[in-house]
């Protein structure tokens, strides 16, 4: 952890308007307090450490006798404790402020401070603030090298894609037998070729399977049948530490052409997308900084507006960084919502859903936000159901 870390921690508070951020462990529980610190997670963690980062100033680390290194070369002045009685008085200078620490009542991905441990930091006399904001400012916004790295990644995305289609009409025209397993391994096999890294296959799901949000064909999958939806949902980005996740969806029909009725439900979801994006172009220009759950609330009320009420089953979005789901504001005002604000350098995806018994559709594109206006990486907006 070097003093720029510490800056842009200490900017990130002072952007919230809190008094610091506290960091703790204990038996390396919190992943997110050992990843920011840089904590190596192969040192023994048998007793809690503190580490208190300060609006301004000098941070303070707290550590127990037993394990005076446990925080390595952390900046900052060190005091070590034997009990509980001398670890309350080492928290002692702490009192009376407002601390971020890990925990959110809504977005529970952060929540890793425990119950007891946060009863003894109150009763040290601390005043615990859920850190996703925090969390938001340090490390779920893009600066520039960060944008260009995402586009990057979405321009090798959408190329994918298209390769993905030659061949699923290939294989429709010659009348060859094609599964999804086929295609999963063709974006997997151009990933490779690129240098583009993933934290999961990607989604390829045809017929019913399309109504699975989540679905993985096992090896070689199903048999993609004429008149079949097919769902592609694909995500990566560049290897080595600066990489930027993109993240998009398509929608086909295994036939030559689809029906009205399909037609129609998906020019319905496409509108909740864009639906979505304008709501935020409006609001930011407006001067407004819109919440994530404002914009999942509005493709919502599209969505059922249109009576899909009941084939709704997940959020409209969420963050995206070096991480799939990154630290930034999802577009959610259901499952965990989110109160954070789009700022500068917020990266995301829009990408409803609707899913039936035979059938599912979900269309997704990233959206950025820049000098206070929204822009759509890559270089496609899904607006065509592509037929074979």
């Amino acid at each position: 952890m070097n003093p720029a870390a510490i800056e842009a921690m200490q900017t990130a508070i002072r952007g919230e308007y809190l008094d610091g951020w506290l960091f703790c462990n204990f038996r390396h529980r919190d992943p997110l307090s050992d990843g920011i610190l840089g904590i190596n997670p192969g040192f023994t963690n048998s007793r809690l450490w503190f580490y208190a980062v300060p609006a301004s100033g000098e941070a303070l680390g707290i550590v127990h006798g037993v394990e005076p290194d446990g925080l390595g070369c952390l900046p900052g002045k060190r005091l070590s404790y034997r009990g509980r009685g001398e670890l309350l008085s080492r928290l002692a200078p702490l009192a009376g402020r407002r601390w971020g620490c890990h925990f959110s009542k809504s977005i529970t991905a952060i929540s890793f401070l425990d119950a007891g441990t946060a009863a003894l930091l109150e009763e040290a006399g601390l005043k615990l603030v859920p850190a996703e904001g925090l969390l938001q400012r340090f490390r779920g916004l893009l600066d520039r090298a960060g944008i260009e790295a995402h586009e990057r990644a979405a321009a090798h995305l959408y190329e994918i894609i298209a390769l993905a289609w030659t061949e699923i009409r290939r294989r429709f025209t010659s009348g060859a037998a094609l599964y999804e397993g086929d295609i999963q391994r063709l974006i997997q096999e151009a990933f490779q070729r690129r240098g583009l890294v993933t934290d999961h296959p990607p989604i390829v799901a045809a017929g019913k399977n399309s109504g699975s949000p989540h679905y993985d064909p096992a090896g070689a999958g199903v048999l993609i049948a004429e008149n079949d939806v097919i769902q592609l949902d694909i995500w990566a980005r560049e290897s080595g530490p600066g990489g930027v996740y993109a993240d998009i969806s398509w929608v086909g029909f295994y036939g030559k052409q689809a029906p009205a009725a399909l037609e129609r439900t998906f020019a319905n979801l496409v509108e909740a997308r864009e639906g979505a994006f304008r709501f935020i172009e409006e609001a930011l220009a407006a001067g407004r900084r819109p919440a994530g759950a404002d914009v999942d609330r509005r493709a919502r009320e599209i969505l059922t507006g249109f009576g899909y009420a009941g084939a709704l089953r997940h959020r409209t979005g969420h963050g995206i960084d070096t991480d799939l789901h990154g630290s930034g504001v999802n577009m959610d005002s259901v499952e965990f919502p989110d109160p954070r604000p789009l700022l500068d350098g917020s990266c995301f995806s829009l990408e409803p859903g609707i899913y039936f018994e035979d059938f599912g559709m979900r269309t997704e594109i990233d959206v950025y936000i820049k000098d206070g206006a929204p822009v759509i990486s890559g270089k496609d907006r899904q607006f065509v159901l592509l037929c074979c």
